[in-house]
């Protein structure tokens, strides 16, 4: 039996178009389940409505945050298998049939990662895209850590790990992934072909706080010390230093930047090319090669500012140690 679970809150303008996706599967599952976490808009109506199209329960947990719907969704599943997905996006419809055929394939396998492609409608989200995602041919299956927006498992590895960790409101899906690499015996599996459209952030400000809130939870959950290190290092030492020895000692030394930032930029310049080939025009393709470094450093100072808030929260709350199995 196959369960696919989500939650959702506020989504009434987005979630017709993920729950048409639903009705489309080829492989449609056995049942539906959706925690709604308190919305004030129509979310819940426009989910009822789709009761007699889809083996569909909604269950409202005002209050609650992501880890803690998800829980609740999977919780009230019946289905051995649990495939996950999030408000906002539209599933292909061969997404679920994808999905779970590892699990179903072979008794052994425990986590099947899916993917998702940029849904960008502007040249802004199209710059967004080929900043901050990756492009299938970019994954390395051994290593990659799943988005819930897109991603099945069994529902015994679920509960061997505790489930979604409740205390982390951003980055639980990280924590989770992690902690089922730590539990399961085989490795992840992933489907590349099973894939949701995911449309990346319209604007500056909202990007600047959603990355904000990433790393405020890399901070609560104690993730990714180094990457965050590198990411101070270069912006408060590297990039001055460089700065003062070319106005000091000689210009060239400037080109130290320029090599820097070529590293740096390099793979969203390539995936530009091969996201939109030669499809658009070229206005549209310089104002994106301006906004992919404007985009980088936007997200690096969120990243920065957020991080220390959440090595803050953590100090004073002592959260659980999620390394920890059992």
């Amino acid at each position: 039996m196959i369960s696919l679970v989500a939650t959702v809150l506020n989504e009434g303008e987005s979630l017709h178009r993920l729950m048409r996706s639903m009705v489309a599967q080829t492989r449609q599952p056995d049942e539906v389940v959706i925690v709604d976490g308190g919305s004030r808009d129509d979310t819940v109506a426009i989910l009822e409505s789709y009761a007699g199209q889809l083996p569909l329960r909604v269950v409202v947990e005002a209050g609650c945050n992501i880890s803690e719907g998800r829980n609740r969704a999977i919780g009230a599943a019946r289905g051995e298998i649990i495939a996950v997905t999030d408000a906002g996006v539209v599933l292909d419809a061969r997404w679920l049939e994808r999905l779970v055929q590892p699990l179903e394939d072979d008794a052994n396998c425990a986590v099947v990662g899916g993917f998702f492609r940029p849904d960008y409608q502007n040249r802004f989200e199209l710059a967004m895209s080929v900043t901050v995602l990756p492009l299938a041919d970019e994954i390395q299956a051994e290593t990659f850590l799943p988005s819930s927006r897109s991603v099945a498992f069994r529902k015994a590895a679920w509960a061997a790990v505790g489930g979604y960790p409740e205390w982390l409101d951003y980055c639980e899906d990280l924590v989770f992934d992690l902690r089922l690499k730590a539990a399961v015996k085989t490795p992840f599996a992933f489907a590349g072909e099973a894939v949701v459209a995911f449309r990346p952030r319209g604007t500056l400000r909202s990007y600047f706080k959603q990355y904000y809130l990433y790393a405020r939870g890399d901070g609560k959950a104690d993730l990714w010390r180094k990457r965050h290190a590198a990411r101070y290092l270069t912006y408060v030492a590297a990039a001055p230093m460089i700065a003062l020895l070319g106005a000091v000692v000689h210009p060239a030394l400037w080109l130290l930047a320029l090599v820097g930032g070529y590293v740096y930029l390099r793979q969203p310049y390539q995936r530009l090319g091969k996201l939109a080939g030669n499809g658009l025009s070229g206005g549209d393709r310089l104002y994106v090669w301006g906004m992919i470094p404007v985009i980088r450093v936007v997200g690096d100072v969120a990243k920065m500012l957020g991080y220390p808030v959440g090595w803050r929260w953590r100090l004073r709350h002592d959260p659980p140690d999620w390394h920890t199995i059992g």
